[in-house]
């Protein structure tokens, strides 16, 4: 009787041998194996040749074949933190016996390895992924572009709560030997003050921080008529903010229109909106601090009189 070997394979086209031959035959699946329709990219495991270059097919081949978790760069990809990448990369216990090399997968032997499942894919969790990766990235061998994936990982996975600094921290604290621990660290105590962007980072370590005014309060919640707003920076106590505009979320003519209205909402209850592009800020950072400071003044007199 045929089988119906798409069937067989599932939806990803890959399968342990073992498994495989459990639902066939070995001398089926040495058969198509000769005959080109599977073909073994790793040990243990056989894939359809048509789904061989897919991104999710390596990645479940790469955990069949190893017994292992999605690790590091692969777990970011997972979590949809970082693009995908061409290798794959798994972690597994340290206890067992690190598998013969494969092109296009790093197998990294780790202590204390739990995983959890995300689309169907075992993936470590989401502090422990920042963590790995951020060493893969400050480490030896790396690409170029690969720290700066990393940084905003940790940025991104804070912002919408897939990981919080908290969980980071007690990964963190876990590996003294990390690479990059000391720029790890810093980073965290810039998105735990409020920071949610590189912008707004770059922000408070070059112009938020006025000279002769007291320090701003980030992420402010302020309740308007159609939900919360988060101001970025502001001086509550003068119903002062400032916004930071960069091109991802105030570039288009519909996140103009948002930002107007918002602002319409918050001067309404008193609020004087200050809004600075991110070219303005990085090209004048000092005309900007100025401006703040002459702002928050006039404001302060104001209130006294």
């Amino acid at each position: 009787m045929a089988v119906d070997l798409r069937g067989v394979m599932g939806t990803d086209g890959v399968r342990r041998i073992d498994d495989l031959v459990g639902r066939t035959s070995s001398t089926s699946v040495s058969r198509w194996v000769a005959q080109g329709r599977l073909i073994r990219p790793l040990p243990h495991v056989v894939v359809l040749p048509e789904c061989a270059d897919r991104w999710r097919t390596r990645a479940v081949a790469a955990v069949l074949s190893t017994g292992g978790v999605l690790s590091h760069h692969t777990a970011l990809s997972t979590w949809q933190l970082a693009p995908e990448a061409d290798r794959v990369h798994v972690s597994i216990d340290a206890r067992r016996r690190a598998p013969a090399r494969a092109r296009q997968l790093t197998v990294h032997r780790v202590t204390e390895l739990s995983g959890t499942r995300v689309d169907g894919l075992t993936v470590t969790r989401p502090a422990r992924t920042l963590v790995d990766a951020w060493g893969q990235a400050h480490g030896g061998r790396r690409s170029l572009r690969f720290p700066g994936v990393a940084r905003a990982a940790v940025i991104t996975a804070v912002r919408t709560r897939r990981a919080g600094v908290p969980a980071i921290r007690r990964e963190l604290a876990r590996r003294p030997e990390l690479p990059g621990r000391a720029a790890l660290a810093a980073l965290l105590a810039l998105v735990d003050g409020g920071s949610q962007s590189e912008l707004e980072i770059w922000g408070m370590r070059h112009v938020l921080d006025v000279p002769g005014l007291p320090p701003c309060r980030q992420q402010y919640r302020v309740r308007l008529p159609y939900g919360v707003a988060f101001l970025d920076a502001c001086w509550p106590d003068l119903l002062l903010a400032v916004e930071l505009d960069g091109a991802a979320f105030h570039g288009s003519r519909e996140a103009r229109e948002r930002d107007l209205r918002r602002d319409a909402a918050l001067a309404a209850r008193g609020w004087l909106v200050l809004r600075f592009s991110c070219a303005r800020l990085t090209r004048e950072p000092a005309a900007c601090q100025a401006e703040i400071a002459a702002v928050y003044r006039a404001r302060a007199a104001s209130t006294v009189h």
